[in-house]
């Protein structure tokens, strides 16, 4: 899978992109990640990439110029007048995202999502914003991290190329790493415990130590039921739950 990142600032992701399971993610074929400077494609001597933003106010505005020049130089192709959607629809190309509080939340199942496919194009706004032409005839997607507002996409970029890489097949090497990982089934995932059995006088949960595997299956089901009715009860309204998952819910709020 190959990430094109655009950004006014390819050095901020030399550390997070060198480590980890990135770095290791890179170094075994897995993932290309290639990083364009977005002031290496705006015309003009000064490579300008911002201005004043029409009608006044506050703060400048990404010019369009050179991130559709970005785009077009990257994919090899010239954008349409109705813009890059028309190309899009016909498949074989590849996704533009812009990342911007203004997106649809990052959630798992759209990082699951992206990671079927071949390429992914990322755009990295700063300063007040990025021209709406880019957002209306570029991006055939838009994606937030949360609701709070970054200095750029950058960091926001990072976190999709993370979320997204560690579910390419092969990455993890175990497929079924991912598939307990909080959000993947739609609950937050159950407690973890690793030696010692005893620290400070604080013991595990005796089922972790009892060898009893269904028992265990079924401990840590309800540990992750349990966990996401007291830190995220939203998210069980739009699971489909067991008989038995409702009961033990139902005996939780009870005791409440």
């Amino acid at each position: 899978m190959r990430f094109d990142i655009l950004t006014l600032f390819p050095e901020m992701f030399d550390g997070p992109f060198e480590a980890s399971i990135i770095k290791r993610a890179q170094e075994g074929g897995f993932v290309e990640i290639a990083l364009h400077n977005i002031r290496d494609y705006a015309p003009g001597k000064h490579r300008v990439t911002d201005d004043t933003p029409y009608g006044g106010g506050g703060g400048m505005i990404m010019k369009p110029e050179p991130i559709f020049n970005a785009v077009e130089a990257i994919l090899g192709l010239t954008v349409p007048d109705e813009g890059y959607a028309t190309l899009y629809a016909q498949g074989g190309y590849p996704p533009i995202i812009l990342l911007t509080p203004q997106g649809r939340l990052l959630k798992q199942p759209v990082a699951r999502s992206l990671a079927t496919v071949d390429r992914l194009l990322l755009i990295c706004g700063r300063y007040e914003g990025i021209d709406e032409r880019v957002r209306h005839y570029l991006a055939t997607d838009e994606l937030s991290i949360g609701d709070y507002v970054l200095s750029g996409g950058e960091l926001a970029a990072m976190i999709v190329v993370d979320a997204v890489t560690r579910l390419v097949p092969g990455v993890l090497g175990d497929a079924a790493a991912t598939a307990k990982d909080s959000h993947s089934a739609g609950l937050l995932e159950h407690p973890h415990y690793t030696r010692p059995a005893e620290y400070r006088g604080h013991g595990i949960p005796d089922i972790l130590l009892s060898g009893h595997h269904a028992r265990l299956e079924v401990w840590r089901r309800q540990q992750s039921l349990l966990r996401t009715l007291k830190r995220r009860p939203d998210l069980l309204a739009s699971l489909e739950l067991s008989q038995s998952d409702r009961d033990f819910l139902a005996q939780q709020e009870e005791g409440d």
